[in-house]
């Protein structure tokens, strides 16, 4: 009676640790940066140097979407490299990149577009020839 009470509580207790065990990492490459206008500084009229701010904004394309995305914290961006593989798991219109290779260390972009990747089909394709007898 005591080793069935006993392996209903272990039981328990492995369904209640997987079920908190966070989002799983997906994988993308930063293959652009671009310096955008900041938006949302400095929205006053007689504000020139909002006009000057420029902000990092990143596309990052995954297995089936391309993000455009920002960094949240403005005040101190890091520079990201480019051409580099990149792991996100994304948080509402928040993603949470890290880069193995520069510190591991989670940083927080905003979402600003995600657009479908546009998949290649076979029957577009041109036929190829292995061979001159075929």
């Amino acid at each position: 009676m005591r080793s069935r009470l006993m392996l209903c509580i272990v039981l328990g207790l492995a369904s209640a640790a997987y079920a908190r065990e966070p989002k799983a990492y997906q994988t993308g490459k930063l293959v652009q940066m671009e310096s955008v206008p900041c938006e949302g500084l400095g929205t006053g009229a007689s504000s020139t140097k909002a006009d000057e701010l420029l902000c990092q904004e990143y596309v990052m394309e995954s297995e089936h979407v391309t993000y455009r995305i920002r960094p949240r914290n403005e005040k101190h961006p890091a520079l990201l490299p480019v051409g580099e593989f990149a792991q996100f798991r994304l948080q509402k219109d928040n993603i949470q990149l890290r880069l193995e290779n520069l510190d591991s260390k989670e940083r927080e972009f905003s979402v600003i577009t995600m657009t479908p990747r546009a998949e290649k089909s076979t029957a577009d394709a041109a036929p190829v020839h292995l061979n001159h007898l075929q």
